[in-house]
């Protein structure tokens, strides 16, 4: 039986090797949440954005929800969760 090379997460290899791991706010988005939120802070509207990754406008909806859900933030009096997830996106790229 021929040796095979083993894969390896490279976040175990990075563990291993003792490299830091930085953990992002943006980690529990989904990709797909993702590429909603980045064209957000492009100041891009959800009719927009939907356009753009060929989706209707509900689906927008319902992940830019989602976002807000997985980043903690409810909609408040005070501040609007669209503007709290848009800094959040550009503090962890600001720090990527």
């Amino acid at each position: 039986m021929a040796d095979r090379p083993a894969a390896l997460d490279p976040e175990v290899v990075r563990q291993m090797l003792g490299g830091a791991t930085t953990r992002s706010v943006l980690d529990p988005l989904t990709p797909r949440e993702r590429e909603v939120l980045a064209p957000m802070a492009e100041r891009w509207s959800n009719r927009a954005i939907a356009r753009r990754l060929v989706v209707p406008s509900r689906t927008v909806e319902a992940h830019t929800r989602g976002i807000f859900t997985k980043l903690d933030l409810p909609e408040s009096e005070d501040e609007h969760p669209r503007v709290r997830a848009i800094l959040a996106y550009l503090g962890a790229a600001g720090a990527a």
